[in-house]
């Protein structure tokens, strides 16, 4: 069950049919145990990349399949409804660094970089939060110093998705002078790579959802970056995150409607199942409204989802939408999956059903890449921006 209020293209149909399948396949058997176990499985995203999932949106020069956004987006939420651990690594990979590296990079970044990344060979990740720079990140503290030819960074990254097996990092750090700081005009962009001498990874987060899904604080002790990994222009880090976290909402977005419609596909399956009273729950009137509810919501969130994903293919600046498209989806996600444990009642409660992992999942996509709380500020700023 789709329930898109938007035609797919039959390219589109076939791509959500590949992942479907690679999916069912692949991923769903195993997802429980992976929750359990807090495993990363290094093998299933090499497959991702063999089948190009890890480089949908990139040119084909760079051996992506060049696709538009909204595609990918249907292959995110394939991925994401059985198993949001791994629909986030393919979220931030495909968003963040190789959209960050395609915009901004140089030619040698993009040569070295892209490819492989594509292929699945190096996994990449963002690094912008910091212990004490959350919602406020443009208060990180981070600093690189410039030595040579290279730069010296010290600080400490918090919250980076994959952080433990990415090969390829963009790090936010100031380059500004502690003594005369520029706030978020101080802040520059830094291609880093685990095998540079002061890079240590740190604490590893034991976390409520996502527990297939490597989070962790990276440590950067004296680490020495060369000169030529700067990405872009000194001082425009900041910037530069700040545009690139509109194309992740959107995969935030799309990976919170994966959960959602599972939740939904289980506790519809459940309520046909399960008898109380001498008949199925869904009979029940209660239940009827509680599953028409959860399928309305998702089929909500999913058009304006591919509304903004539209938007952005059509080079149109989509800050204000994507923050909608990533609150609306991301609450839709956890009033499903609460809706989905009701159902399910005692048995939604135990880790023996899907459903308790759902809604653990969905909890954090109110979460990352901006709270729910940091998103209404987005889209009320925009609204008087565009004020006349």
């Amino acid at each position: 069950m789709s329930w898109a209020l938007i035609p797919l293209t039959e390219e589109q149909r076939e791509i959500q049919r590949t992942a479907r399948e690679f999916a069912a396949a692949e991923i769903a058997p195993h997802s429980a145990a992976w929750d359990r176990d807090s495993y990363f499985d290094r093998t299933v995203i090499t497959k991702m990349g063999e089948l190009g999932f890890l480089g949908m949106m990139l040119p084909e020069e760079f051996g992506g399949l060049e696709l538009p956004t909204t595609t990918y987006l249907v292959a995110l939420e394939e991925i994401a409804a059985s198993d949001a651990s791994i629909a986030v690594a393919m979220s931030v990979h495909n968003s963040l660094p190789t959209q960050m590296l395609l915009k901004w990079g140089s030619a040698a970044q993009k040569a070295r970089f892209l490819a492989p990344m594509a292929r699945g060979e190096l996994l990449g990740a963002f690094a912008l939060s910091e212990p004490e720079a959350g919602s406020d990140a443009a208060s990180l503290t981070t600093q690189a110093v410039r030595d040579g030819d290279c730069w010296v960074l010290n600080g400490t990254k918090a919250w980076v998705t994959s952080g433990s097996e990415a090969d390829v990092i963009i790090v936010m750090a100031r380059t500004d002078s502690p003594s005369e700081r520029r706030g978020a005009r101080g802040i520059s962009a830094f291609v880093v790579t685990p095998d540079l001498p002061g890079f240590k990874v740190g604490k590893k987060e034991d976390k409520m959802g996502l527990r297939a899904s490597p989070t962790v604080q990276l440590e950067l002790a004296d680490l020495r970056v060369p000169a030529d990994n700067l990405l872009g222009r000194e001082g425009a880090g900041f910037t530069m995150a700040m545009q690139s976290l509109d194309n992740g909402r959107l995969g935030i977005a799309a990976q919170a409607i994966g959960i959602a419609r599972c939740a939904l596909e289980h506790a519809t399956l459940y309520a046909g199942e399960r008898r109380q009273f001498g008949k199925p729950i869904k009979e029940f009137e209660a239940i009827q409204f509680k599953l028409a509810d959860m399928a309305t919501r998702i089929a909500a969130a999913r058009a304006l989802l591919y509304q903004a994903a539209a938007a952005k293919d059509r080079g149109e600046q989509i800050t204000q939408y994507s923050s909608m498209s990533k609150l609306f989806a991301s609450e839709t996600a956890m009033w499903v999956t609460t809706q989905a444990i009701q159902i399910f009642g005692g048995y939604g409660y135990v880790k023996e059903y899907p459903v308790e992992r759902l809604f653990r999942d969905a909890k954090v996509t109110e979460i990352y890449e901006g709270t729910s709380e940091i998103q209404r500020i987005v889209i009320a700023r925009e609204l008087y921006s565009r004020s006349p």
